[in-house]
């Protein structure tokens, strides 16, 4: 399986550069992982509606440029599905039955996802109702992929 994470904005911060160094090299056992990371816009303070939405469209040009030919895109939206690790490890296997060998999940800057960009989703992804920083959601979510390959293997992981 090939997974492809799309993310807006850079890693600035040392621990969540090592956190996600630690779970890439974890992960490698089990997939092919590629990360993409996409610039983001400047958000002035008091943004209008107005200049938000330029902004996010401007961030979904770049992540739908980047997105790969044939993925079965799942976009992190707080309007998801939610899933336990088990459900996202049942998800995964289900797809490489399918026949959909190349996952690609999306994951938004500061002020989200456009709607451009949800309705390419073949399944949207929600980790909670609350709003996590985009960094910190990145380090989440390939926790998670890598509890998910452990679970679908019958590996043991903590819980």
């Amino acid at each position: 399986m090939k997974i492809t994470v799309i993310a807006v904005g850079k890693i600035k911060e040392k621990f969540y550069t090592e956190a996600l160094s630690e779970y890439s090299k974890r992960l490698s056992k089990y997939i092919k992982l590629d990360v993409i990371e996409v610039a983001d816009e400047k958000t002035p303070d008091q943004a209008s509606e107005r200049e938000v939405a330029q902004i996010l469209e401007k961030e979904a040009q770049r992540i739908l440029a980047k997105l790969p030919s044939g993925a079965y895109v799942i976009p992190l939206a707080i309007e998801g599905k939610m899933l336990s690790s088990e459900g996202l490890s049942e998800k995964l296997a289900e797809l490489g039955l399918q026949g959909d060998s190349h996952v690609a999940f999306i994951i938004g800057g500061s002020l989200g996802l456009a709607d451009s960009v949800l309705e390419k989703a073949d399944f949207k992804l929600s980790f909670s109702k609350m709003t996590f920083p985009h960094q910190l959601m990145r380090v989440i979510l390939l926790e998670q992929v890598y509890r998910a390959m452990r679970i679908m293997r019958n590996e043991p992981y903590h819980k």
